[in-house]
């Protein structure tokens, strides 16, 4: 630049930065030092930018943990609010069994009575048919006994020497006809009065099972809308647990075929089966219905098991930093995730598991490896103090370690790594999967 530019730029920032001079005093001379206006502004441009960029970055820093905390606040709250909803459905699930089973025993005891009533009826239809057939006998008997006293008088009238002309007399023949009218009158209103009282039962029974059918349709609409609710609650809590293992590269079905095998205790009094007129279970569509939905949420119990068997979770929960990921650095593998946080920064498990090494390794420093379910081991390095042993089972959640600045590190961080049958995957397959249980 040349020596005029500088000199006017000097003289302009004279007014506000006067030219300043340090002295330096020695034994033998006194030597001075001057600061021109331009050399100042230089100086106090250079200390500004570097204030700037301090404090520009330590305010990412500051956002970077606030949002970290946050997440980590949110899987939590996430995590209970989802125990919450199976909690209820099962609730909800056992309340309509209930009312379903109440339903079913009402339905049961109003057919009984029915039946009881269908069976009163035939009888008195039985007793009016046997009636019947006993006025008939007793009318033709009736005139049997006539005509036979009628034909021992006129054999009596011959035997004294009467005349024909000498048999009964009008008012007896009367006054016997009146007496069988009354008898047949009385047995005729008996059985009249039977009938009336069956057909008052038929007309009651009847009303009876009217109602009880159209307790039996309203009952149905009441399930078919409990049922339709379950399935739909159950359809949604599936999903996301289906997508959690996919995401992971882990086949759904294999996972539930796994855990049913360890979970497989049955016992208890058994009932025996209703069996259809071709020998099957007799299962009518609520039934059915129903037991899908068991199914389904038997599916979920196994699902919240293998949840806590798998590295979901995250190993640090305190505020932290992706300091590297997963794959090649500077020409060589890295074999998992860096965790930056301060020393003595707790390390939880994430899934349930045993541990199968805590000691020092060369290049990880202090080292601990977890066998969990499915072939799947986890390893944590560089810590800062191990808390747990060999041999030692663990649950998702236990803490097992500080993280530290052990074995090949730069600074405090926590070396994650999450292997499948030995072979390293990266570690965030799982955590953003974890993402939509917790």
């Amino acid at each position: 630049m040349p020596r005029r530019i500088l000199d006017r730029l000097n003289s302009r920032l004279e007014r506000w930065l006067p030219e300043q001079r340090l002295f330096m005093k020695s034994d033998s001379a006194t030597r001075f030092i001057r600061l021109r206006p331009l050399t100042q502004a230089s100086v106090l441009a250079v200390g500004a930018g570097l204030f700037l960029w301090s404090t520009v970055a330590s305010a990412m820093l500051f956002i970077d943990g606030i949002s970290t905390g946050g997440a980590a606040q949110n899987e939590q709250v996430a995590k209970v609010a989802f125990e919450r909803r199976l909690d209820a459905l099962s609730k909800e699930r056992d309340a309509r069994a209930a009312e379903a089973l109440a339903a079913q025993d009402r339905f049961q005891t109003a057919l009984q009575q029915v039946s009881k009533m269908q069976s009163a009826l035939l009888a008195s239809e039985e007793r009016k048919r046997e009636l019947e057939t006993g006025i008939g006998v007793i009318q033709s008997t009736l005139r049997r006994t006539m005509d036979e006293r009628d034909t021992a008088r006129l054999a009596l009238a011959k035997a004294e020497g009467k005349g024909a002309e000498s048999g009964p007399t009008p008012v007896a023949r009367a006054e016997d006809m009146a007496k069988t009218v009354d008898m047949l009158t009385a047995a005729l209103g008996e059985t009249a009065k039977e009938r009336d009282t069956a057909a008052q039962d038929a007309q009651s029974a009847q009303v009876q099972m009217d109602k009880i059918a159209l307790e039996k349709r309203l009952m149905e609409q009441r399930n078919d809308e409990i049922f339709t609710t379950l399935e739909g609650a159950v359809k949604i809590s599936m999903e996301p647990l289906d997508k959690v293992f996919k995401q992971a590269g882990m086949d759904p079905d294999n996972v539930l075929a796994q855990i049913k095998r360890g979970y497989s205790g049955t016992g208890g009094p058994l009932t025996p089966v209703s069996l259809s007129t071709k020998g099957s279970a007799d299962l009518d569509g609520d039934t059915a219905r129903a037991e899908s939905i068991l199914r389904k949420l038997d599916e979920m119990n196994m699902y919240r098991i293998a949840v806590d068997k798998l590295p979901f979770a995250m190993p640090v929960k305190s505020a932290f930093r992706f300091s590297s990921p997963f794959g090649w650095r500077w020409g060589r593998m890295h074999e998992g995730v860096d965790m930056a946080a301060p020393v003595g920064t707790k390390i939880y498990a994430p899934a349930d598991g045993v541990v199968i090494a805590a000691e020092w390794e060369r290049g990880y420093g202090n080292l601990i490896k977890i066998r969990h379910e499915f072939g799947i081991t986890t390893r944590y390095g560089h810590l800062n103090k191990i808390r747990v042993k060999v041999g030692q089972k663990v649950s998702q959640g236990d803490w097992i370690a500080d993280m530290g600045n052990t074995g090949h590190s730069t600074g405090p961080h926590l070396h994650y790594e999450i292997r499948i049958s030995g072979k390293a995957i990266n570690p965030m397959t799982f955590i953003k999967a974890g993402k939509n249980v917790f």
